[in-house]
């Protein structure tokens, strides 16, 4: 027998919905709406039918019995048919509600950040089969909405409001989290707290916020940054954060680490062996996890156990109850393993031991910012199966009770924050099928084996800058070295090797370092630019709404790996040519270098269609428009080796006719050439 959901189709919500289910219903509201056209009938009387109920559990349901549970039941009222959406706790409702949209209404979680609406549709059948929502395989899911500045830049105000943070919160709960880092060091009137909260959201905390507190030196400005020294000061702060978070879902990150996410013995060098460090951490934990436990009941609490942290654990220099989550770390580059620090890169494995007991998580990155190879705008660098063989692995070892996903400003990483949906729900994946159900949903217009396919090159034509499976480059590779670069030429350090590049390079000379970066990003010009060209001849197969979707979620990425390619080879040239003298032909590539990278800018730009207006404005870290400055501020400097004071003597060298180079009168001869132009100019005489 059908069950038929329509334009008419009636709902009674529970009669004083809590803010969670609130919110939900007005996702229904809007998801009803979009399908059918009409705004949902709402049946306000207990006794009255209604097509849909949306209530919570009673014993004949058998609903299931573990935390955020919930049950879809059929049940017949005399000669009428219902549905009902029954659950133990609101966030179980919530759920119900959502995947009563994704299942019935046809609602991707990632519609908004996909420009994906559900299908208009006259009505929608359904089998009247019960269901019992399975157990998630993870306890705690969630995002950390870290390095968030497109999320920041996108709208006028600061701190981001309600209609930002809204579809980051939405499309969390449709992927089934319930945990969330809203934002990284956001100031405290901002809404991003507390709307988590309203949604139904478990809210925990960076670990250099230890209980979501002030930092210590913005509460106390000018004073010593010291437990040691300030324990009632710091313990004030503490003891605050936990009055005011008390009667919420907070996953309280319990650590200590220095002001300004660095270790606190940077700021204070009296702890200088692990042994005391190690104790201090412990001492700390201890006396957070007290004062929570004295304030709320049975609290659920975790240590971070990153960096410096980790390796102290692991020495066996920190000691934490058995009931606290400890949370591992991979590498920022998909790897549980210790993340590199500058050039120190020592792997050790992020994982607990066997006989480590107690409660394991992950806090596992698709995104990163590290000032080095990093992907901040464009996609994870390595395969898919690096993500799923990592989590799993992870989950085998025991780290499955809280996962953290580092998921920067959503929209550019909805297909891994999709894989990794998939991997806290089901506790596997396979991410060939994966890929294929994804890109199903993205382009449902057809060539989906077209598209995976694209997907897949992605990852093989990422640079391999290092011996490790995960050590290929994202965005920030081609611009934090190459400004880096830039401005050890231009200090006139050339004579000398630039150390911050040896996690790259090793040690070799200056030279060989630029030499180095030239040669990986020009060995990758070539694949990079046949699978664009492989993208722009599928896209005019493709309907509109899927080709800006390939354009938005593919053929971007694909560009700015390709226009950083190209203007990093051109900067290595730009030095090369400099070295040999040949100051012109470097002012050339170094304009080459700046038009290069000006095309990741071009490409930034064609994304911010419509909602997105302004998304990638805020582009602070990877920073492109930076990159093309300092390229533009090379050039000038360049043309300063020789065309200077008059700016005029590489036209008369190179491009004034041979006619008129000796009888020419200066005086009417005085418009020096701009920059671009006198480029091109003797790009074409050089023949480059």
């Amino acid at each position: 027998m059908a069950f038929i959901i329509q334009r008419n189709t009636t709902y009674r919500i529970p009669k004083h919905p809590s803010s969670p289910v609130r919110h939900a219903w007005d996702m229904i509201k809007r998801d009803h709406a979009q399908v059918f056209g009409a705004v949902p009938t709402v049946v306000m009387g207990e006794l009255e039918h209604a097509d849909v109920v949306i209530r919570f559990a009673v014993p004949d349901d058998r609903c299931p019995w573990h935390p955020e549970a919930f049950c879809f039941r059929f049940v017949k009222d005399g000669g009428k048919k219902e549905l009902h959406i029954a659950a133990n706790d609101e966030l179980g409702l919530v759920y119900g509600m959502l995947e009563y949209s994704r299942k019935y209404l046809g609602v991707d979680p990632f519609w908004f950040w996909a420009d994906l609406p559900p299908e208009p549709r006259s009505h929608v059948e359904i089998l009247m089969i019960d269901y019992d929502a399975p157990e998630p395989y993870v306890r705690f899911r969630g995002w950390f909405v870290n390095d968030e500045v497109c999320l920041i830049g996108w709208k006028e105000e600061y701190p981001p409001t309600r209609e930002v943070w809204e579809p980051v919160f939405e499309a969390l709960l449709r992927c089934g989290g319930n945990m969330v880092i809203p934002g990284t060091d956001l100031p405290k009137h901002g809404i991003h707290a507390d709307l988590a909260s309203e949604m139904g959201l478990w809210v925990t905390h960076h670990h250099a916020e230890p209980l979501g507190a002030e930092m210590f030196l913005r509460a106390y400005p000018g004073m010593k940054a010291s437990y040691q020294e300030n324990p009632e000061r710091f313990e004030a702060l503490w003891e605050e954060a936990i009055e005011k978070q008390k009667d919420r879902s907070i996953v309280w990150v319990l650590s200590f680490r220095g002001q300004g996410d660095q270790p606190f013995w940077a700021q204070d060098p009296a702890f200088d062996t692990p042994e005391k460090r190690g104790e201090m951490i412990s001492r700390v934990v201890r006396k957070q996890y007290e004062m929570v436990q004295a304030k709320v009941a049975n609290p659920r609490c975790s240590v971070a156990l990153y960096g410096e942290i980790s390796e102290l654990y692991k020495a066996g220099h920190i000691h934490i109850p058995d009931d606290i989550i400890k949370i591992w770390a991979d590498n920022g580059y998909g790897k549980m393993v210790s993340r590199r620090n500058g050039n120190e890169n020592f792997r050790i494995p992020a994982l607990p031991d066997p006989q480590d007991e107690g409660k394991h998580g992950i806090y596992y990155h698709v995104t990163f910012h590290d000032l080095q190879a990093s992907n901040h705008l464009a996609l994870f660098p390595s395969p898919a199966r690096l993500i799923r063989d990592e989590v799993e692995g992870a989950f085998r070892a025991g780290a499955k009770e809280y996962v953290l996903v580092n998921c920067g400003n959503i929209r550019p990483h909805i297909y891994t924050l999709d894989l990794l949906r998939e991997l806290w729900m089901r506790g596997e994946a396979d991410d060939k099928e994966h890929l294929q159900s994804f890109v199903g949903r993205m382009f449902p217009s057809g060539r989906a084996e077209q598209i995976a396919d694209l997907y897949r090159d992605y990852a093989r034509r990422t640079i391999v800058y290092g011996p490790n499976e995960d050590d290929r480059a994202g965005d920030e590779f081609y611009h934090h070295p190459a400004r880096k670069i830039v401005g050890h030429w231009l200090q006139g350090k050339s004579d000398r090797p630039l150390s911050r590049l040896f996690w790259a390079t090793g040690k070799v000379d200056f030279p060989a370092q630029v030499e180095w970066f030239r040669r990986k990003c020009a060995d990758a010009v070539t694949g990079w630019r046949e699978l664009l060209a492989r993208i722009e001849e599928l896209l005019p197969a493709l309907p509109e709404p899927d080709r800006l979707r390939l354009r938005d979620h593919l053929q971007l990425h694909v560009e700015l790996h390709l226009s950083g390619c190209e203007g990093f080879e051109k900067l290595g040239r730009s030095y090369s040519a400099y070295r040999e003298g040949n100051y012109p032909l470097a002012f050339v590539y170094a304009s080459q270098a700046m038009w290069s990278y000006g095309k990741g800018l071009t490409a930034l730009k064609q994304a911010e269609h419509g909602k997105w207006l302004h998304f990638y404005r805020a582009d602070w870290l990877t920073n492109i428009q930076s990159t093309v400055h300092n390229m533009d501020t090379l050039r000038r400097w360049l043309r300063m080796h020789g065309d200077s004071p008059d700016f005029f003597l590489w036209y008369k060298q190179f491009l004034m006719p041979e006619t008129e180079k000796y009888i020419y009168l200066e005086n009417t001869h005085r418009n020096p050439l701009s920059d671009d132009e006198l480029a091109r100019r003797l790009a074409d005489y050089f023949g480059e």
